[in-house]
């Protein structure tokens, strides 16, 4: 079960809002698709939901095109909201399944487990509006996927949500595509997308920056960040080969390398033949790196090494 983009574009007369985008994602995968706005995410969501056609390539599922399935394969969840305030959750979440052809018989044990593994079994009579705006969101989640597709796009699932609701949130995801789901996830939280997605794309005005594996991705930059506890001062530390800044944090410093070559004399130099409580290397964060690349002239700002 898979979806695969080629060549994929979409223009608006002289307008190219989503530019030749390719990717791959793999039964049972969270693939992450992130961008800034107007990057082109949501009309790469249309064209996959059928909402708007192709200028040119092709969007399939399973080797057949999206335009010729039926849509009860998939799921979507909108960044924006979309429930009905004056209807009861439990009403809510029959009649989203029934619109996907599910009889009440087969959606009352799926709507009894998801409320109770989202705690919302009390709220089951009362009106959505009621609801607070992170149980709402958990009401529109259960209705994405009630009807079981093969194929599930959240679209800033996370969005508002306090840390308790946001890991609930998460670890039912991961769920999700352990049953082999199949996700197209996009957040502008970029730890949510780090911890959540093995591969991804990332767009800037509707071109594609990079699309392939979150690990080569950081590969590519080589381990530059540095976090050191010393009593060396911040001054005496931006001064050594190979540093390109310094930050002082509440565990000590984090220093951004050159490159990953500069680690071995900068733990002789910080250590002084001496025990050093903290010395780690590490990966550029997906934060840390989307910056980079959306942030430079081109979106093609050179790796660090």
């Amino acid at each position: 079960m898979t979806l695969a983009l080629s060549n994929v574009t979409k223009k608006y007369r002289d307008f190219v809002a989503v530019d030749h985008i390719d990717f791959t994602i793999n039964r049972g995968e969270i693939f992450g698709l992130i961008g800034q706005n107007g990057a082109g995410k949501t009309t790469t969501f249309r064209m996959i939901l059928n909402l708007q056609d192709t200028t040119e390539g092709e969007i399939l599922w399973n080797g057949e095109s999206v335009n010729n399935l039926n849509r009860d394969f998939l799921g979507y969840l909108p960044e924006e909201r979309g429930i009905y305030p004056q209807m009861k959750v439990e009403e809510q979440l029959y009649f989203f399944g029934e619109l996907h052809g599910k009889s009440k018989k087969e959606l009352k044990p799926r709507i009894d487990y998801w409320l109770e593994r989202f705690d919302l079994e009390e709220k089951r009579k009362v009106k959505a509006e009621t609801l607070s705006k992170g149980n709402q969101q958990k009401v529109q989640l259960i209705a994405s996927f009630i009807h079981e597709p093969q194929f599930l796009i959240l679209d800033e699932p996370f969005s508002g949500l306090d840390p308790v609701n946001r890991e609930l949130l998460m670890s039912a995801i991961i769920e999700l595509r352990d049953k082999g789901v199949t996700i197209l996830f996009s957040s502008h939280q970029m730890d949510n997308v780090e911890e959540l997605c093995d591969r991804l794309c990332i767009l800037k005005r509707g071109k594609s920056l990079f699309s392939g594996d979150l690990q080569e991705l950081k590969e590519q930059y080589g381990k530059v960040n540095l976090r050191v506890r010393t009593a060396m001062t911040k001054p005496e530390l931006a001064a050594l080969d190979g540093v390109v800044n310094v930050k002082q944090t509440n565990d000590g410093y984090t220093l951004r390398l050159e490159n990953e070559t500069h680690g071995p004399a900068l733990f002789e130099r910080i250590g002084r033949g001496q025990y050093i409580e903290k010395f780690s290397m590490d990966y550029l964060s997906l934060d840390e790196i989307f910056k980079l690349k959306v942030g430079g002239k081109d979106g093609q700002n050179t790796p660090a090494h």
